[in-house]
């Protein structure tokens, strides 16, 4: 079965956690990694997001995450 990459689900919110807490102890930072899965479904999936999440899948396993949020310059006006 080949690789997918998919906008993340409800359903992919413990997975998600788990690969941020598990980086996070990685990088001896797991007392800084305090987010819960309900902020992670609080900040996902909200009538306007802030913050996206796709997943890879595998054998229906999720194999990997990416998050990314957009930016906006006050200053500028502009995005970016």
């Amino acid at each position: 079965m080949p690789l997918i990459v998919r906008e993340a689900t409800s359903g992919d919110i413990p997975q998600i956690h788990q690969y941020i807490t598990d980086l996070a102890k990685f990088e001896k930072a797991l007392e800084e990694a305090v987010l819960t899965e309900e902020d992670l479904k609080e900040s996902f999936f909200t009538n306007s997001p802030q913050v996206y999440c796709l997943v890879s899948e595998l054998d229906n396993v999720v194999t990997g995450i990416a998050i990314w949020h957009l930016n906006y310059s006050t200053w500028l006006g502009k995005h970016g």
